[in-house]
């Protein structure tokens, strides 16, 4: 094939970009040239902004089998390139977010359930309240621009090498570094992420197919325990794992999701949060193991440069003040 994939050089774009070398497809990335330019020689590289006339005028004259757009966030935006892009490619793959289900978290979604609005739809204001609902406008633009061509992809949490956003890699990193560990709830406390080399493949798959239409895209279930108890496999240490309640943690300011990642109050004991993946698992959606994963992701951490890393996520000071009063709240 011959890809277009708009990124392409931060994290799932990165990965696509290498499914698709491995797999012998031609591929053109466009992107702003702020992250990685020159990441892949031989590749062919358009540098601009997809808002911008003067820069979607590179495409004329291109054809493509699919366009893949990993990083569109506000609806005028998608509209603007998928609509540029209509006579040059076969099938316009958008990769959206769970997020756009109107109870999720606390239901369990399947790609017919009900997805959320916003009161004002023209916003470009982002936040964890219009993120979702802009990506269902998001959906709506590459529909309009590719009727009964597009390939909307709903992903959950995409975890990996290259992640820039520790919401997962803290995990493994921390356990690596031994000692207590500050955990929220309980062992069970319900988890899910796909790994993102699992969804560029599946999605290279999909678009070779002809695939189209909507599909959630998620990993297994697990509990939090189960992914710890992998990190302290990958990475050697016996660390002590302290659990704490998730009132405590929230009285303590904790921040949910962030500071103590894949963590989401109100999950603990109930089973009906998990996204529902049968629709791509018939599909083809396939997992690599965990450990594969806390491994690769381990391996890439000790590499990548550190100065912007651990920006949100709870600092060893924090964890120790919480750790001890926690353990005075117990004996008291």
């Amino acid at each position: 094939m011959k890809l277009l994939i708009l990124g392409g050089t931060l994290f799932l774009g990165r990965h696509l970009v290498e499914a698709a070398l491995a797999s012998g497809h031609t591929v053109t990335i466009f992107h702003r040239g702020k992250t990685n330019p020159g990441l892949f020689p031989g590749v062919t590289e358009l540098l601009g902004d997809r808002t911008k006339d003067d820069d979607l005028a590179q495409l004329e004259g291109l054809r493509f089998d699919a366009v893949v757009d990993t990083c569109g966030y506000f609806p005028r935006i998608v509209h603007k390139s998928a609509q540029a892009l209509t006579g040059k490619a076969k099938c316009y793959c958008f990769i959206s977010t769970v997020s756009v289900y109107a109870n999720w978290p606390e239901s369990s979604p399947d790609e017919e359930s009900l997805l959320g609005t916003l009161d004002d739809p023209r916003t470009e204001e982002l936040t964890g309240e219009t993120y979702g609902p802009l990506k269902v406008l998001c959906e709506q633009a590459a529909q309009a621009a590719f009727p009964e061509r597009a390939l909307i992809i709903r992903p959950g949490l995409i975890v990996g090498p290259y992640d820039p956003s520790d919401r997962f890699t803290y995990w493994p990193h921390r356990v690596a570094q031994g000692g207590e560990i500050l955990a929220p709830g309980s062992p069970e406390l319900p988890i899910q992420w796909i790994d993102a080399r699992d969804l560029a493949e599946w999605t290279l798959r999909l678009l070779e197919a002809g695939r189209t239409g909507i599909y959630n895209a998620d990993g297994p279930p697990m509990g939090l325990g189960q992914l710890l108890a992998t990190c302290v496999l990958a990475s050697g240490t016996q660390p002590t794992i302290t659990y704490a309640e998730e009132a405590f943690l929230q009285a303590q300011e904790v921040k949910p999701w962030l500071e103590l990642p894949l963590w989401i109050p109100g999950l603990l004991g109930r089973a009906d949060g998990a996204t529902r993946t049968q629709r791509a698992n018939l599909a083809g959606l396939t997992y690599r193991t965990v450990l594969e994963t806390v491994r690769d992701t381990l391996v890439w951490d000790a590499q990548r440069p550190q100065e912007n890393a651990w920006k949100n996520t709870l600092t060893p000071e924090k964890e120790a003040a919480v750790l001890a009063a926690w353990k005075s709240r117990a004996e008291g």
